[in-house]
């Protein structure tokens, strides 16, 4: 089994207490990646069960299931997913504007947010993430997890977007930005490995939480700098639970990538059940 592993901090929670040699001892494999690559790797079936895309999953519904009670989800600010722009959101008509390569939730739903709740029409190019190559060439970059947080310090005058807040303004829903899924077919060729490494990655959300995140901020700080205030409310901001809530939310979502044209059907939602 290869596990996908999402190489942005605020995915790290779900991971962090994972048992990497018992899971290796059991032939798992751990491949770290942006979130697009964990995504195109799991299409591959080079890839088993991991963090992906929720877009990813909603283009693959058919043959992912979800492991319940796990998500990256915001209720508002999610403080790593942001529009940079020269201009104010509502007089972007008309503009061009450079998406990260490294997503496809967060893409998606910034078509649908300048589509259904701004009115707004403009013209996109997926970029490799780089904030002053991107604002050098266009009016408006989108950038994620830790290029966001990077860019979001030296932001100068440049109007900044919080996608997680707009979109909760909006819908009053949560926005999942990545689930945990499996392809279905592990159920019978790995069910033992399956339940052990979603039961694991539930513990280590759990665990993390109630530490308060210190451990993985302490991590997080040795990695990426910053002061243990900034990342002690940016995983506090964070959700990590999958509830009703956030199957609305996600529901929602998909439901308007369908009528924007961002997905072909509108997808159904499963989740693995523990035996």
């Amino acid at each position: 089994m290869n596990i996908g592993e999402i190489s942005y901090t605020n995915i790290i929670p779900l991971y962090f207490y994972l048992d990497r040699e018992r899971l290796m001892d059991q032939g798992a494999t751990i491949t770290q990646a942006v979130p697009s690559r964990v995504n195109a790797l799991m299409e591959k079936q080079l890839v088993d069960i991991g963090g992906i895309s929720s877009f990813s999953y909603g283009k693959n519904a058919e043959n992912y299931s979800l492991v319940p009670d796990l998500s990256v989800s915001s209720f508002g600010k999610v403080n790593s997913i942001f529009l940079f722009s020269k201009y104010k959101i509502e007089d972007l008509n008309g503009k061009r504007i450079a998406l990260t390569s490294s997503s496809e939730t967060s893409v998606a739903l910034l078509k649908i947010i300048l589509d259904r709740f701004y009115g707004v029409e403009v013209t996109y190019k997926i970029e490799t993430p780089n904030f002053e190559e991107m604002l050098n060439a266009y009016d408006a970059c989108l950038l994620i997890g830790d290029d966001a947080i990077s860019a979001y310090r030296k932001r100068g005058s440049y109007h900044v977007y919080d996608l997680g807040e707009i979109w909760y303004q909006q819908t009053g829903l949560p926005m999942i930005f990545a689930v945990m899924a499996y392809r279905n077919e592990m159920e019978t060729e790995q069910g033992a490995l399956l339940s052990y490494v979603g039961k694991s990655m539930i513990e280590s959300k759990e665990r993390c939480q109630s530490e308060n995140f210190v451990p993985v901020i302490e991590r997080v700080i040795a990695e990426h700098g910053g002061t243990f205030q900034f990342w002690n409310s940016y995983f506090k901001g964070l959700n990590y639970q999958f509830s009703g809530e956030h199957e609305k939310g996600l529901n929602l979502y998909f439901q308007l990538a369908v009528e924007c044209g961002l997905l072909k059907t509108m997808p159904s939602i499963i989740k693995y059940s523990y035996k």
